[in-house]
Formats: structure tokens, sequence, C-alpha cells
């Protein structure tokens, strides 16, 4: 634990602002009939229910469920059948109690919701429980209003969904998930920060996220993948490589989006070293391959091998690397000289007769390791609209998130293909609109929409901060004064 650079992010705690909304009933809850609440959009915050009684003195407590959700499809899962390695404590549901009528109820925890479902269990019938009213105190660290752009009413839309996502992330830190797992993680913080850039302009508060994970280091150096800021802050014991390295082109981000070089000089200690650290990963200046689950993230397709995206990463970082010493001056032969050797071995994983790059020892065909690849190096453009018209006609592995997705989208960008990644752009984050997301998924496969890494549907998060950059897609790339720069 580093005390003064966690002093410098505490100071950047933002204050949350509360926004109240109210709705006026005068429903008998009846056993065993749920009532469903749609508050017509997505909330991160605070339910109260006004309950009262007609009849009898209330003469036996009621039992109530009360259930939240952020899809309607979340209405239809039961929790009992639910049995993945991902905590069922997870799923928002609530079994209370309440002896006395009438009163007003305020649930202590935070949820994140559209749906609320509330199931009357059990009680006497002597008297008729009636919901009076609900209110939420919805909480956000954003107050900004951003107006929609798009040239059609889907771009419109999707950029609509976009940025309600990141302004339910948006709490003391960039969460990852409103629902789950409600903590600052650094993979998303990366294109949360950049989609902020183009929108809410919170600069403030990426470098909060900066200087948390610094501070969190371990006695080694090494950024966790995630920081826990509740009852305390501390760094979880979770470490991937290629999230470690990310922090490396946060940073690097941030600065060309504010030019803070004293924030840079500060942080970029630790910056440095993620790059020392992932050096010890190397034999021969490739990568090592790993069957260790979450060593390298990349994307949730659990047949994916890493190696081979792990080299881009490590490429694209040491790039920011090197950015960022040029910026203040700093020696980077050093650097230049590594990047030179990475490079040159990177070669290890082209095919030639495929025209594609590979992974792992048996030669695996991804979309995520030839994006990345495309992503770290500086390839001309006519390469790598190669590389993905061969992959066109093979059948690689599939992207099933909108992280994944993201940097698709980027590397299609880079290789010149502007109406390409607008295209997919609009069929992938507008199949999650049409399937009626108010806020975009943790994870999405439009060829299979039960697919889920956690053994079931239950948990999964559809507020989601790393699928919110079509708002920074847009802006930067297709409309506007930000195009193409």
């Amino acid at each position: 634990m580093n005390k003064r650079l966690l002093n410098i992010a505490k100071q950047l705690k933002p204050e949350l602002i509360h926004t109240y909304l109210n709705k006026d009933f005068s429903i008998e809850l009846n056993n065993n009939q749920p009532f469903v609440i749609d508050f017509s959009s997505h909330y991160t915050g605070f339910l109260s229910l006004d309950l009262d009684f007609e009849g009898s003195p209330v003469d036996a407590p009621i039992l109530l469920k009360i259930k939240f959700c952020e899809h309607k499809d979340e209405l239809k899962e039961n929790s009992e059948e639910y049995h993945g390695w991902i905590s069922k404590s997870w799923i928002q549901e609530e079994l209370i109690h309440l002896d006395t009528l009438p009163t007003l109820l305020k649930l202590k925890r935070r949820y994140a919701f559209r749906y609320v479902k509330i199931e009357l269990i059990a009680s006497s019938n002597k008297y008729k429980v009636i919901l009076k009213g609900a209110h939420v105190d919805a909480v956000s660290s954003n107050s900004v209003k951003v107006n929609y752009v798009g040239n059609n009413s889907l771009e419109k839309n999707i950029d609509k969904v976009a940025l309600l996502t990141l302004h339910e992330c948006m709490q003391y830190e960039f969460e990852d998930g409103p629902k789950r797992d409600r903590r600052l993680w650094l993979g998303d913080l990366r294109l949360q920060a950049l989609t902020n850039y183009y929108t809410y302009k919170n600069y403030d508060l990426v470098r909060r996220c900066l200087y948390l994970f610094a501070g969190v280091a371990d006695k080694d150096g090494r950024v966790p993948a995630c920081v826990f800021t509740s009852p305390k802050v501390v760094g979880d014991d979770t470490f991937m490589f290629d999230y470690s390295l990310l922090y490396v082109s946060t940073l690097n981000d941030y600065y060309k989006h504010t030019n803070d070089l004293k924030t840079v000089i500060d942080l970029l200690p630790t910056a440095t070293r993620q790059i020392e650290l992932a050096q010890n990963s190397f034999t021969n200046d490739i990568v090592n391959d790993s069957d260790v689950l979450g060593w390298c993230f990349l994307d949730w397709n659990l047949r994916l091998n890493k190696q081979c995206g792990a080299q881009g990463v490590y490429l694209l970082a040491l790039k920011g690397l090197i950015e960022l010493y040029e910026a203040i001056g700093k020696d980077t032969k050093q650097l230049i000289e590594d990047q030179k050797r990475k490079l040159e071995a990177s070669k290890d994983f082209y095919d030639e007769t495929l025209g594609i790059y590979v992974s792992g020892k048996d030669r695996q065909i991804s979309l995520a390791s030839n994006v990345w690849m495309i992503l770290g190096n500086d390839f001309p453009k006519e390469k790598n609209q190669q590389i993905i018209n061969n992959l066109k006609s093979l059948s690689p592995e599939e992207i099933v998130t909108p992280y994944m997705y993201h940097y698709y989208i980027e590397a299609l960008i880079k290789s010149g293909l502007l109406e390409d990644a607008r295209l997919t752009m609009n069929e992938y984050w507008g199949a999650m609109v049409n399937d009626g997301a108010d806020t975009f998924y943790e994870l999405f496969n439009p060829k299979n929409k039960d697919e889920s890494p956690y053994g079931g549907k239950a948990v999964l998060s559809y507020c989601h901060a790393w699928s919110c950059t079509p708002s920074y897609l847009l802006r930067k790339y297709f409309i506007g004064d930000h195009k193409n720069d």
C-alpha cells in the first residue's frame, strides 16, 4: 500500500448525486401473485416501499419476496435453478418479514434495476396488504447531460443506451457493473475512461482510479486486476497479464486528453513496473503460454488460447510507455530495443499459408489473437485488411463480449475499414437495443442468447461498463468534430 498515492485518490473521491423517482399505487398484494413495477429505465440506487393494510388488525407478519431485474429476461429466472461457479448471492433478491403495517420499507442495500417484482409469500387472511407507493433514490457521480448523436434512429438509440450504461457505473469510482461486481476493474476502466473523455469529461474520476490502482500495487509493484474500496481500499488478489499492462495504456490515454504531466510523473513508476514485471513472462521474446484460467483475460470465450493476444497487448502497452517517456523527456532507448525484439519475435505467430496470426501449440485461429496483433503492431493498412479478410474465410474462435468487440472495431478502424467498423457496431450493439436493452450487457452472443461463462444467466450483469464504448466510437470516428482524429 502506498499511503501517499491513496491519499490523493481519497481527495478525488466524488460526491454522489441523488435523483428521486416516485410511483403511487393502490394495489392489493395477493399471495403468490407477483406484482411487477416497471420504472421505464435503468436505475442504480435504493428502493423504498410504502405498505398499508385494510381490514382487521395485523395479527401475523407478512413475508415479502422482492426481486430486482435489470432486464425483462431476469423476471423469468428462477434463482433456485442456478448452480454456477459465481456465488448466487449476486442474484438481486430479498426475503423480508414485516411485523407491523402501515410502514415505509426502506431497503438498505443498493440495487441496479428497471423492474421490481414483489411477491406476497405469506400473510394472515384477516387483512389485505396494500402497496401504496414505490420510491427510488438513484445515485451516480455524474450529473452531466450529453446530447445523443447518430446518423439514424438506431445509432441515436445505441448512443442513448451506451451513455446510460456509463452513467450508472460512475459511482465513487468507475464500477464495472452496479449489479455485479460493483468494483473497479482495470479492463473496464480503460474503456470507461475513453468514453468519458468524449462525453461526460470527468477527468478527476479517471485520475482517482489511476491513483487507486497505483496505491494498492503489491510488494512487487504489480497492479491487481481490480480494487475494492469499501469498507476500506484494498487490492484484489487477482492478477492478469493483460489487465496489468492496460494500466500503462490507460495512463497514456489520460495524458493525451488532459496534458496532466504532474500525474504522469507521479504514476510513471507504476506504469513502468508493469512492463518490467511482464517481461518475466517471456522466453526468447515470446510470451509464455498458460492453461491457468484467468492468467490473461482478452475475452469470456473459455476456448480461447491467450498467448498471441497477450503478446499483442504487451506491444500496445509498450508503445504507450514509450510515448509517456517521450512526453517527459525520459530516455526510451531500452524500451525501443525491447519493442524491436518483441515485434520481430511476434512473427513466429504468423502463419504464412493462412495469412493470419495463430496462437498456442495447437495454432488456434481466433479473432482476438489477430485483433491484438493489429493493435500492437503498426502494419500497413493493406496487411491489416488482408488479415481480416483471410479470417472471414476461416472459422475463428468467436468474440462473446462487448469488451472484445470494442477492440475488434478499433482494429477495423486502424485497418482503414471505417464502414465495416460502423456496421459491426450497429449490428452488435443494435441487436442488444432490439433485445430491449436499457443499458448494455456484460456478455452478448447474438448466436446464443443463453451463453454464460458462469454456468447460468441469473448472475449476468445487464449494465456493464465495458459495453459503453459506442458513445466513444461514434464521437471519435464516425460523427462530428472529432471524426477521424
